[in-house]
């Protein structure tokens, strides 16, 4: 199964776990998407690996940041009819707050999106919503999906 199969399945069934598994860093994290109607929420389950400080003990910051813009682009997976990976242009990250060792969500926001570029916004939250642990902005490329309506 290539890519865009993999992509249309996983929009179907509503299962990303085999689209996941084809992002290493994803993998690494264990990336989980809970999609329910139009609401979109990425977890990043806690596991001892994603320890960076283990005197408080506190999330690295790199698996807290890897996870946001995962998140992003999965969102966009999700959320656009195209049917190829986006491309990160660029990404910046606020850190907040130390995530402590347990379950960490994510929900992400469309700041705008153009036919070729998006910019999110990702919170990424851990007792709540309200309380981000930490935020990033980031833009992507999108290659735009194929207009079937073009006149020959």
């Amino acid at each position: 199964m290539n890519l865009t199969d993999l992509i249309r399945s996983a929009r179907t069934n509503r299962d990303w776990a085999p689209l996941i598994d084809l992002v290493p860093y994803a993998r690494f994290l264990n990336l989980r998407l809970d999609i329910k109607g139009d609401q979109f929420t990425a977890c990043m389950p806690f596991d001892r690996k994603l320890i960076g400080n283990p005197v408080l003990p506190a999330l690295h910051g790199g698996a807290t940041g890897g996870f946001i813009e995962c998140a992003g682009l999965f969102y966009l997976l999700w959320q656009m009819e195209s049917t190829d990976l986006p491309k990160t242009i660029n990404f910046n990250f606020e850190y907040l707050r130390s995530g402590r060792p347990e379950d960490t969500y994510a929900n992400v926001y469309m700041v705008k999106q153009g036919q070729r570029v998006a910019h999110l916004r990702v919170e990424a939250w851990q007792s709540g919503p309200d309380k981000p642990i930490a935020i990033g902005h980031g833009n992507f490329m999108l290659k735009p999906a194929p207009d079937n309506t073009a006149k020959p």
